[in-house]
C-alpha cells in the first residue's frame, strides 16, 4: 500500500486549483461537495466554472497562478493539462506547504483522489493507487446500485443521537445498539418517513437500556479452505461481531481480514511434528475470553467439525457454563477435489469415500489399510505430507495397486493453489520433492479430469506416468 487512505478535514479551509479546462472541470465537480473555500487560477476558464464563480461557490481568478497564490492552502490540484505549467504550479504549491496533485500524474503527486460513493455524511473512497481507474469506477458503480439513498439521511440522524446513545455502556452494548438501528429499526422507520426516525430511535434506546448486557459467547467458526468467496454468511457475521478471535495457522490473511478491526487477534498455530500451541492452552484462552464476557470466535480451518479437535474444547467450554455455536465450513476435501474436476463418489466407482488424518497426537495415525487397498476405494487424507512414506508403505504393504491415482492439492481454492498428480508407486518421492509448503490434501484412487490436468502446476514425473 503506497497510499494510505484517510478522509482529510476541509471545512472552512482552503483548496486551490490551476485549470480552467475539462480536468479542471472534473475535480471541480467532486471538492464543491466539500465545505472547503476552493480558488481558481486560469486565463481562461469553462463557462460552468464562471457560473460556479458567480453563484459564490468558488473564487476564480483569470490568469495564471503565481508565488503566494496557493498561501494556507492545504490541498492544490495542477490541472492546466500542459506538462509545463503543471510542473510550475505544483512548485508553487509545495514551497507553500500544500499537498500537491497533478492530474494525470501519479508520479510527482503527493495524493490521489479516490473515486467515491456519497451518501453524505457516508462516504467510501475507492483507490487502486492509479493502477486501475476504470475498474474503481466499475466499484463505485456497484456500491451506487447496492447502498441505499437514505443510509446518508439515517448517518445524519444517527450522529446527532450519539450523545443520547453515551447512556449505554461503552463496548458491545453500543454496539448492539448502532447495529440494531441501522440494519432493522431505522431502515423499517424511515419507510413511513424522515419524522418518524426519531421516535423509533428513542424507543430502542430505552429498548436497549433495559437489556442485560451480553454474556460471553463462543462460537466454533469453519473458515474454509481458504477462499475468502467460500466463506459463510454465518461464518462472516460472526467474524464482524467477534471481540476476540483464537485462530489457527493456516487461516489466510485474507480471511483474517474480514474480522472486525478492534477485534483481539490470537494465534494458537499447530504444526505436525513442529511448534504447536498445546491445547490445553487453546482451551483455556477460549475461556477465559468468554468468561470476561467476550464473544469469542474460535476460527478453524476448513470445516470445525473435521479433525479440529472441537470435542475438547466444548467440553471446555460447557465445563465453564458458556454458551456455544458452531458454524459449518467447506472441509478442504469438497474444495480440493472440485479443483481436480472429480466428485467425492460415483456410481460404479465408489459408494463411499474416507476422510483420514496422516498422524494424531501420538504421530503417524494408523489405519484399516487392508480396507484402503482395495480396489476402487477413495480416501481423503488431511495432514498427510509428513506421513506419506507410511502411508505408501502401509498401502503397499496390503496389496494396493501400485498405479493407484495420487492426486496432491495444495492451498486448496487458494491464489497460489498447486496440483500435484501422481501414484502410489511414486507417492512419497514426488511430495517430497515437489516443496509443498502449504496445507495439502491427499486423494487416494483420485487423479484430475483431464481439462483440469492440463492446467496443473507440477507434472508427473516421467516414472510415474509409466506407472500409470
Amino acid at each position: 500500500m503506497n497510499h494510505f487512505p484517510i478522509f482529510l478535514n476541509t471545512a472552512g479551509r482552503r483548496i486551490v486549483l490551476s485549470g480552467g479546462g475539462d480536468a479542471a472541470l472534473a475535480k471541480l465537480r467532486l471538492l464543491l461537495k466539500t465545505n472547503a473555500h476552493i480558488t481558481v487560477f486560469a486565463p481562461d476558464a469553462d463557462p460552468q466554472i464562471k457560473s460556479w464563480a458567480d453563484a459564490g461557490k468558488l473564487t476564480l481568478t483569470l490568469r495564471a497562478m503565481e508565488p503566494g497564490d496557493t498561501t494556507c492552502a492545504v490541498l492544490f490540484y495542477a490541472a492546466d493539462e500542459d506538462r509545463a505549467e503543471d510542473k510550475r504550479t505544483a512548485a508553487i504549491a509545495a514551497a507553500d506547504g500544500a499537498l500537491v496533485n497533478i492530474v494525470d500524474n501519479l508520479a510527482d503527486s503527493q495524493f490521489i483522489t479516490p473515486a467515491i460513493v456519497d451518501r453524505d455524511p457516508v462516504t467510501i473512497a475507492i483507490g487502486t493507487e492509479g493502477a486501475a481507474p476504470v475498474l474503481a469506477r466499475a466499484i463505485k458503480a456497484d456500491l451506487e446500485d447496492r447502498l441505499p439513498t437514505s443510509l446518508g439521511t439515517l448517518a445524519a440522524i444517527g450522529k446527532v443521537f450519539r450523545k443520547a446513545a453515551d447512556a449505554l455502556p461503552l463496548g458491545r452494548a453500543r454496539r448492539d445498539f448502532w447495529r440494531d438501528y441501522y440494519f432493522n429499526a431505522g431502515p423499517r422507520a424511515i419507510g413511513h418517513g424522515v419524522k418518524a426516525v426519531q421516535p423509533a430511535l428513542d424507543a430502542l434506546l430505552a429498548d436497549h437500556l433495559m437489556k442485560d448486557t451480553r454474556k460471553g459467547h463462543v462460537a466454533f467458526v469453519g473458515a474454509g479452505p481458504g477462499d475468502p468467496e467460500l466463506l459463510t454468511l454465518k461464518a462472516r457475521r460472526a467474524l464482524d461481531e467477534a471481540d476476540v478471535v483464537i485462530h489457527d495457522r493456516l487461516i489466510s490473511r485474507d480471511i483474517l481480514e474480514l474480522a472486525r478491526r478492534e477485534a483481539t487477534m490470537i494465534d494458537v498455530g499447530k504444526e505436525a511434528f513442529g511448534p504447536s500451541t498445546p491445547q490445553g492452552v487453546i482451551n483455556d484462552l477460549i475461556v477465559e475470553h468468554g468468561q470476561k464476557g467476550a464473544q469469542v470466535v474460535r476460527l478453524k480451518s476448513g470445516d470445525a467439525t473435521v479433525f479440529g479437535r472441537l470435542d475438547e474444547e466444548i467440553d471446555a467450554v460447557t465445563a465453564a457454563n458458556l454458551d456455544w455455536h458452531i458454524v459449518p465450513g467447506i472441509t478442504s476435501a469438497s474444495a480440493a477435489v472440485a479443483a481436480i474436476g472429480q466428485s467425492l463418489t460415483r456410481r460404479g466407482r465408489n459408494t463411499s469415500v474416507r476422510f483420514l488424518t496422516g498422524h494424531d497426537t501420538r504421530g503417524f495415525a494408523d489405519h484399516d489399510w487392508r480396507a484402503l487397498a482395495a480396489p476402487g476405494e477413495v480416501a481423503a487424507i488431511y495432514m498427510g505430507k509428513s506421513s506419506a512414506r507410511f502411508i505408501q508403505g502401509r498401502l503397499l504393504m496390503h496389496g494396493i495397486d501400485p498405479a493407484t491415482p495420487v492426486t496432491v492439492i495444495e492451498n486448496a481454492s487458494r491464489a497460489d493453489q498447486r496440483i500435484l498428480s501422481t501414484t502410489v508407486a511414486e507417492m512419497e518421492p514426488t511430495i517430497a520433492q515437489a516443496g509443498l509448503a502449504g496445507p495439502a490434501l491427499t486423494f487416494i484412487g483420485l487423479a484430475p479430469r483431464s481439462a483440469v490436468a492440463a492446467m496443473t502446476e507440477i507434472p508427473m514425473p516421467r516414472h510415474a506416468q509409466e506407472a500409470r
